[in-house]
């Protein structure tokens, strides 16, 4: 007789999945399940489809501390974040350690490079020790890793976003809202030819958002963006005085670029200051995240001064605290700094 799938739901999160779960949705026994995961013994090419299907809809991570050490409990959280080269993640993590070593945990660190499926890969690894919670850095995240974070059975942080939705907790600001600060900015300004630069539009889901908050603002007062250029590389000093070269090629007539980050945005104030190019008088930039290189600069950059060490800080406390899931929105600071 064919076997079938049985139509159980997923569990909800904070309810873990068990390989009990797995056999169930699969159809078949637990020892099979168990066989076809340490790919031990014989099982069909179809079973084996199926169990793997089970696993993936129901976000299972095989228990590599079963026996051993799970019955004394995790000290462990896991942080996975895309970039330790932007100091803006060092600073989330440094607001998490303190929170996490006043109680008593360790975080135990992945970094993704914005890749998904590099994202999926840590998640899986982390949870397969059964942490006792998990913070990620944003809120968009593959099918695969968002069914594992909702069936840990642990708390989930999601940090720096929140504009979506979460799985649990979520601690961060709106980036959709930076970048229309961003864009009225300019336009109270004056400013009416306006390009943009930044990096891994396709990956950097939080950049993306606020690109999409800043051209809102200016399709609503009429105004297109004249031109952009995206780097396929991490954002950098270097990558995005190279990149506001290549914008200005393109379309010389500009009087403001708005950039993906502070990282780029100097960069480009480098190369307006070695190309004799007057800031704002010229031309004006922006960034984003309120970096001290941009801030303290003899001309100060205008950026979005972002919380990241209380985001981490408020996000590892919430692990813990026992509260319901919530959205907790720190907001930011527009800061005009003097090259607008």
């Amino acid at each position: 007789m064919q076997s079938t799938i049985s139509p159980i739901r997923p569990p909800r999160t904070g309810a873990s999945a068990t390989i009990s779960d797995v056999a169930r949705l699969a159809g078949v026994s637990e020892s099979t399940v168990s066989r076809v995961l340490r790919q031990k013994g014989f099982s069909s090419l179809k079973v084996r489809i199926r169990v793997q299907e089970a696993v993936e809809a129901l976000g299972y991570v095989p228990n590599r501390v079963a026996g051993t050490l799970a019955s004394s409990g995790s000290s462990l959280v896991g942080v996975v974040i895309p970039s330790l080269s932007n100091i803006v993640f060092p600073d989330l993590l440094r607001g998490a350690s303190l929170a996490l070593d006043q109680a008593g945990f360790q975080p135990v660190i992945g970094v993704t490079d914005y890749d998904p499926a590099r994202e999926e890969t840590l998640v899986a690894a982390m949870l397969a020790w059964r942490p006792a919670g998990m913070i990620v850095a944003g809120i968009d995240h593959s099918d695969r890793t968002a069914a594992m974070l909702r069936g840990a059975g642990v708390r989930v942080a999601e940090l720096l976003d929140i504009d979506g939705e979460g799985i649990d907790i979520v601690v961060g600001f709106s980036n959709l809202a930076a970048g229309r600060a961003s864009a009225e900015l300019f336009l109270s300004h004056g400013y009416r030819r306006i390009g943009y630069v930044g990096h891994y539009l396709g990956l950097d889901h939080r950049a993306a958002k606020r690109l999409l908050g800043f051209t809102q603002v200016l399709a609503e007062a009429g105004l297109p963006l004249l031109a952009s250029e995206i780097v396929v590389q991490p954002s950098s000093i270097a990558a995005g005085k190279e990149a506001l070269a290549r914008v200005l090629a393109v379309d010389p007539t500009l009087d403001a670029v708005y950039f993906s980050n502070d990282d780029m945005a100097v960069g480009g104030l480098f190369h307006c200051m070695e190309n004799g190019i007057s800031i704002p008088s010229r031309l004006a930039i922006m960034g984003y995240n309120g970096l001290d290189i941009a801030r303290l600069s003899p001309q100060p950059l205008a950026t979005i001064l972002t919380p990241r060490l209380e985001v981490g800080r408020r996000g590892a406390e919430l692990l813990f605290a026992g509260g319901p899931k919530e959205v907790v929105d720190l907001g930011f600071e527009l800061i005009e700094g003097a090259t607008v």
